[in-house]
């Protein structure tokens, strides 16, 4: 199993009473409350953090893209992931992921990446995914074409980084009389392709293809979803002929590691509460935008996630829903091999930084997690 450090870069200074008081921490939350001084010192912290963890050795650091939320304060994951490129040497970086509906130019992304993998001499993992409701009010995007704008999107970019340019493209929404990057990425044919996700079926079912093989993760999921999401890729993969491999299976949770599991529960519960119950909070009418998702998906949606959000999440249902993972470096280790046993992943995306939890917590939690947690895992699977 591989190991990875996973940053949201949350605004820590919001206030749970500002969060109360506006009732989401998403798109209509003032941007008044946002300190640019604070957010500076956050922005070299999380920096120095994800640093940190390629000098610990961690197989791959990854960041994200959010826009207008004190949830994550990443809009341009490309510009953290370029400054990364310069600053680590050895750790993959992972863009987890790209929102391409929201871009009205596809090849600007196979440009940025395409940089961002010479700047690093070939260290990118390329992320895509659709972006949640709220991003389509952020950026003014019709919801109702983010599926056909994704998939023309995904292979427009593909071409973009294999076929040798110049060449034309006409497409039902990008045309371009020239498509011919320049730079071309170091890894060839291209980049590795991760998909993060929920647990859509249609997601599942598009990665397992057998012309695309891409990686899955399953992200801040009940283990019970996780296996649902894992089972239905190996479903599909063997439906095509062949076996899915553990290489193609990621999962994607917080945790947090201390010396005593009293102590990391402690340490973590109030970061974590405020996590799940107020940082990832929105309005409902801004989760499922008219035409944002399938009849089959919005039904899902509602059955599994909206009825585990409806309410309020303790560190204790966390734990016991796999939520969450919280311990010593034992408990950790048996806990994270128990359930690759039990799911098969061979990708680890841990957000050792939850919410609101402070520096030295975070720190500690890197530092137990790559010297007594990650050899362990190194060798399961």
């Amino acid at each position: 199993m591989k190991s990875y450090f996973f940053h949201l870069m949350p605004y820590s200074h919001v206030s749970v009473a500002d969060l109360d008081k506006h009732d989401t921490a998403w798109l209509t939350l003032p941007n008044s409350l946002y300190d640019p001084a604070k957010g500076a010192g956050l922005y070299k912290r999380y920096i120095g953090e994800l640093e940190l963890a390629d000098e610990l050795g961690f197989d791959g650091i990854c960041v994200n893209e959010h826009h207008q939320t004190a949830y994550g304060i990443m809009p341009a994951p490309n510009l953290i992931a370029a400054s990364l490129a310069r600053t680590t040497k050895r750790a993959k970086i992972c863009v987890l992921g790209r929102a391409l509906p929201l871009v009205s130019n596809p090849i600007a992304i196979a440009e940025e990446f395409a940089m961002i993998d010479n700047l690093s001499d070939g260290r990118l993992i390329a992320g895509f995914v659709r972006g949640i409701g709220t991003e389509y009010f952020a950026s003014a995007s019709n919801p109702s074409l983010s599926h056909a704008r994704y998939y023309e999107a995904h292979d427009l970019i593909l071409r973009a980084w294999t076929e040798r340019g110049p060449f034309r493209y006409t497409g039902r929404h990008y045309e371009f009389d020239y498509v011919n990057i320049w730079p071309r990425p170091v890894q060839q044919p291209h980049p590795p392709v991760w998909i993060p996700s929920q647990g859509s079926t249609e997601t599942v079912d598009w990665c397992a293809h057998p012309d695309r093989k891409y990686t899955y993760l399953q992200t801040f999921s009940p283990i019970t979803m996780a296996k649902k999401g894992f089972d239905r890729y190996r479903e599909i993969a063997a439906k095509h002929g062949y076996t899915c491999d553990p290489s193609q299976l990621g999962w994607a949770l917080p945790m947090v590691v201390a010396d005593t599991d009293e102590q990391a529960r402690a340490e973590v519960k109030v970061h974590a509460e405020m996590f799940f119950n107020k940082l990832l909070h929105y309005p409902l009418e801004a989760r499922l935008p008219p035409g944002y998702t399938s009849i089959a998906g919005t039904k899902a949606l509602i059955e599994q996630k909206f009825k585990l959000r409806k309410s309020y999440q303790t560190l204790e249902a966390l734990l016991d829903m796999g939520m969450i993972v919280a311990g010593s470096p034992k408990t950790v280790r048996e806990t994270l091999i128990k359930r690759q046993q039990e799911l098969g992943f061979g990708h680890l995306i841990a957000m050792l930084q939850i919410g609101t939890q402070p520096a030295e917590q975070t720190n500690k939690s890197l530092q137990l997690f790559a010297t007594e947690v990650m050899p362990y895992l190194a060798k399961a699977g």
